[in-house]
């Protein structure tokens, strides 16, 4: 029957993936087919010929954020001095609204320790690639949206040590210092080598957006895989209650990055694109900070839960969105 399961949601997945209406939900299927193998039958992600899985984690984030800085060229920075005002309210809501949503719903529902900390760390992450393609989706500004992930992750090593530390310090004990060099080795070296490489092989770009795609999403389902796997018994317990904590959080993130940019005077396009920005986050680096500096796998189960969640609503957001065109 757990085989059958995963069977079933992998098939869908193939299905979404191979349809033009719901290809958005390919990635989510994806996910859930991964973490549900991962529930059933954990041990396919705890050891591989001897070695813990969590310990590959980081080489498989690493890959991932390679894969992202193929994407970027220098206009995706160089963006900021042609649009300083939603550039700065995109970053700014980033970084305030998400961290301070994150501690304020783990204190509501009286989580402790890691598992609060994780709530937190998710909160403190820059925007992830998926926001990309939920805003093209959604009739956003897809250029703003680049930009908005590039810079957020650019800034990631001083502002996710900083909301943490201020934050999560009463959760666990925190080195600001370890947590900013393991962000620069995950997720800035790579992208700056991803970088580089956009530069230096444009003419392989066909292949290049072919395969990176793949593997950068096979290598985050691995991540939540494993995370899963490692931490399989307090997700269990707490399964429901985290459920509904990250679609609070999630579904926050997209209302108050919305109206925060209404607010600051930015058009409808923009708005959109701010309030995907900010609600979905890099579950992938919240993930490989969980396992590399806070050293415990529940603190992964917020990241876990968080990627499925933000994929499912920002398919169905994009898709409200897409029969409402933008008109300013």
């Amino acid at each position: 029957m757990g085989a059958l399961a995963v069977g079933a949601v992998a098939g869908f997945a193939i299905l979404a993936g191979r349809s033009r209406r719901f290809a958005a939900f390919g990635f989510a299927l994806w996910v859930l087919a991964f973490v549900t193998a991962a529930m059933i039958f954990p041990w396919l992600f705890q050891e591989w010929g001897g070695r813990p899985l969590p310990s590959i984690v980081p080489l498989l984030i690493q890959i991932i954020m390679f894969g992202m800085g193929t994407t970027l060229g220098l206009g995706d920075f160089a963006r900021v001095a042609r649009m300083p005002k939603a550039a700065f309210v995109g970053v700014g809501l980033q970084y305030v609204v998400m961290p301070l949503l994150g501690a304020f719903l783990a204190w509501s529902f009286g989580f402790r320790g890691a598992l609060a900390a994780g709530i937190i760390l998710i909160g403190a992450s820059p925007g992830g690639v998926a926001s990309n393609v939920i805003t093209y989706l959604a009739g956003g500004n897809v250029a703003l949206s680049v930009t908005l992930t590039a810079i957020s992750t650019m800034l990631s090593p001083f502002l996710t040590p900083l909301a943490m530390t201020v934050l999560a310090g009463t959760y666990l004990e925190l080195d600001a210092g370890e947590m900013m060099w393991s962000i620069v080795r995950l997720i800035i070296v790579p992208i700056a080598a991803g970088f580089v490489a956009n530069a230096l092989l444009r003419q392989y770009s066909h292949w290049r957006d072919r395969l990176l795609p793949i593997v950068s999403m096979v290598a985050i389902c691995l991540v939540l895989a494993i995370l899963t796997a490692a931490a399989r018994d307090q997700l269990l317990e707490a399964a429901a209650v985290m459920v509904v904590l990250v679609l609070l959080h999630n579904c926050g993130g997209y209302l108050l990055g919305y109206w925060g940019a209404r607010g600051a005077g930015l058009g409808e396009a923009e708005a959109r694109t701010v309030s995907v920005e900010v609600g979905m986050q890099n579950a992938g680096m919240a993930a490989g900070l969980a396992v590399s500096v806070l050293h415990s796998a529940p603190a992964g189960l917020a990241a876990t839960v968080f990627a499925t969640v933000m994929n499912v609503s920002g398919a169905l957001l994009a898709s409200w969105w897409r029969q409402r065109p933008v008109r300013d």
